[in-house]
C-alpha cells in the first residue's frame, strides 16, 4: 500500500511539473503553472517522506526547518533587481545537494558492499562531476551578475590550455572511477577537478552573458539531479531533473539564438571586455549627445499617437514599473496608443522584464516581443527607452567591428523620436558604447529612471 501511494505521488507530481511548465509559456497562466509545479513538488516530498528506507525523521526535519528559514526571505524579500543573482545562488545551493547526496551514497554502498556496480558508478560520477562545476560555476555567475566580482571576463594567456588540461583530467578520473569504484582519492580528485573547472568555465565569460550561464548552469544542476534520481533508483528525481535539464538547455539555446551567439562563442569568446565600437566613439570627437527637458519630453509624449516603450535593466534597479504604467495610462486618455517592445535578453534573467511589468498590472496584451513590435516602429512617434541599452544599440546592424555585430535588436533607432532615460553615458552591461545616444533623433532624459518618471507624470497631468 505504501508503495502503491508512492508511485501514485510522483504520478501526480510528474503530471503538475509538467502542466505547470506548459503554463509557464503564458505570462497570464505563468503564476498558475507555478502553483502547480509547487504543488507537484510538495507531493514529490510527501511521497518520498512516507519511504520504508526511511528510519529516523530527526534529520529530515532540521533540514526542513533550516531550508524554509532560509527559503521564505529569498522568495519574499529579494528584491526583482536581485533576482537574477538570487536564482544563480539557488542553482549553487541545489548543485551542492546533489553533490553530497551523490557522496553519501558513493561512501555508504562502497561501505557496506565493498564496491559500486559500473552502472551506478557512472551515475554517481556524472552527478558529482556536473553537481560540483554547478556550485562554483553559479557562485561566480551570482558574483558576476551582483557585481562583487568584475563583469568584465577574466582572462590571462594559456587560459584554454588550462581549461582544457582541468577539463581532460576531470574526464580522465571519470573514467578511472567508473572502471575502479574502489579508488576514493580519484573519486574526490574528480570533484575537485570539477570544482575548479566551475570557476574556469566561468570567469572569463563576460557579465553581459550572464544570462544565458546561468540557463546553462540551470541545465547542469537539472543533470545533476536526474543522475542522482538514477543512482538512487527514485523515479521523480530522473522525471524533475530531465525536465529541468532539458528546459534550461532550451532556454540557453533560445537566448544565444536572440543574441545571434553560438555557445562556444558565449562560453570561449570573452565577450563583454568592452571593443573596437567603444574605443572609435572615444578617440571620435564629432558625435554629440542632445539633451531634453522633463516638459519637452511630457509635450512629445502626450500628444504622440503611437508610443513604444523599451523596458531595461535601469527600469529594474529603479523599481520604475508603477510609474511606467501610470504614464503609459495619461498618454491614452490623451488619445495616444502605448505598446511595449520586450527583448528577449533585456534585463538580467529570461522574462526579467515580462515580470516587473506584469507586477504593475500592465495588461499581458500590450507586450510584444521583439519579432512582433519591429515592425511597428517606422510608425511610432516616440520609441521611451527606460534603462535599457545594449538592445537597442544599432552598432549591432551597422559596426562589424561591434562586439554585438549581428545581435537581433529592438529598431529603436527607426522612430520618429528617441527619448532615453538613463542617469549618465555609462555602457551598459556588454561593455560596450551605444551608438543610438549620437542619433540626432534621439534625445537623453538624464536622472533616475523612476524620477524621470514621475516628473514626466506631473508634467503629462498638467497638459
Amino acid at each position: 500500500m505504501r508503495d502503491i501511494f508512492i508511485q501514485l505521488s510522483y504520478l501526480a507530481a510528474t503530471v503538475l511539473f509538467i502542466s505547470g511548465l506548459r503554463s509557464l509559456t503564458r505570462p497570464d497562466q505563468a503564476r498558475r503553472g507555478m502553483q502547480m509545479a509547487a504543488i507537484g513538488m510538495l507531493l514529490a516530498v510527501v511521497g518520498t517522506l512516507v519511504s520504508a528506507q526511511i528510519l529516523s525523521y530527526s534529520w529530515i526535519a532540521a533540514g526542513l526547518l533550516l531550508g524554509a528559514a532560509i527559503g521564505y526571505p529569498l522568495g519574499m524579500w529579494v528584491p526583482m533587481t536581485a533576482m537574477p543573482q538570487r536564482i544563480a545562488i539557488s542553482l549553487s545551493l541545489g548543485a551542492l545537494a546533489a553533490t553530497l547526496v551523490g557522496v553519501a551514497e558513493y561512501y555508504t554502498t562502497l561501505r557496506d558492499a565493498g564496491t559500486v556496480g559500473a552502472g551506478k558508478m557512472a551515475a554517481l560520477g556524472f552527478e558529482v562531476m556536473l553537481g560540483a562545476l554547478t556550485v562554483t560555476g553559479a557562485f561566480i555567475a551570482a558574483g558576476k551578475l551582483q557585481e562583487f566580482i568584475t563583469g568584465r571576463p577574466v582572462t590571462y594567456r594559456g587560459q584554454q590550455l588550462v581549461n582544457a588540461v582541468v577539463f581532460l583530467g576531470m574526464l580522465g578520473l571519470f573514467g578511472w572511477v567508473v572502471a575502479h569504484p574502489t579508488a576514493q582519492p580519484a573519486f574526490y580528485a574528480m570533484i575537485a577537478l570539477a570544482a575548479v573547472f566551475g570557476v574556469l568555465l566561468v570567469l572569463p565569460i563576460g557579465g553581459a552573458d550572464m544570462p544565458v550561464v546561468v540557463a546553462l548552469l540551470n541545465s547542469y544542476a537539472g543533470l545533476a539531479s536526474a543522475a542522482t534520481g538514477f543512482a538512487l533508483g527514485n523515479t521523480i528525481l530522473i522525471v524533475a531533473g530531465a525536465l529541468d535539464g532539458a528546459s534550461g538547455f532550451i532556454l540557453s539555446m533560445l537566448m544565444s539564438k536572440a543574441m545571434n551567439r553560438s555557445f562556444g562563442n558565449i562560453l570561449f569568446g570573452a565577450f563583454g571586455s568592452g571593443g573596437a565600437t567603444a574605443a572609435r566613439a572615444a578617440a571620435t570627437g564629432d558625435l554629440t549627445v542632445r539633451s531634453i527637458s522633463v516638459e519637452d519630453a511630457a509635450i512629445q509624449l502626450a500628444y504622440a499617437q503611437l508610443v513604444i516603450v523599451i523596458p531595461g535593466y535601469g527600469m529594474a534597479v529603479a523599481q520604475a514599473q508603477h510609474q511606467v504604467r501610470e504614464l503609459a495610462e495619461l498618454i491614452e486618455k490623451h488619445g495616444g496608443e502605448v505598446k511595449y517592445a520586450v527583448h528577449p535578453v533585456a534585463g538580467r534573467m529570461p522574462g526579467h522584464m515580462n515580470v516587473l511589468l506584469a507586477e504593475a498590472n500592465v495588461p499581458y496584451d500590450k507586450l510584444y516581443d521583439m519579432e512582433e513590435i519591429n515592425a511597428e516602429f517606422e510608425r511610432a512617434d516616440v520609441a521611451l527607452v527606460i534603462g535599457a541599452n545594449d538592445v537597442v544599440n544599432p552598432a549591432a546592424r551597422s559596426d562589424p567591428q561591434s562586439p554585438i555585430y549581428g545581435m537581433p535588436i529592438l529598431d529603436a533607432d527607426k522612430a520618429r523620436s528617441v527619448i532615453v532615460l538613463k542617469r549618465g553615458m555609462a555602457a551598459g552591461f556588454a561593455g560596450i558604447e551605444n551608438m543610438l545616444f549620437y542619433d540626432p533623433r534621439c534625445s537623453m532624459l538624464f536622472g533616475d529612471a523612476k524620477g524621470s518618471l514621475v516628473k514626466l507624470v506631473g508634467e503629462v497631468k498638467n497638459l
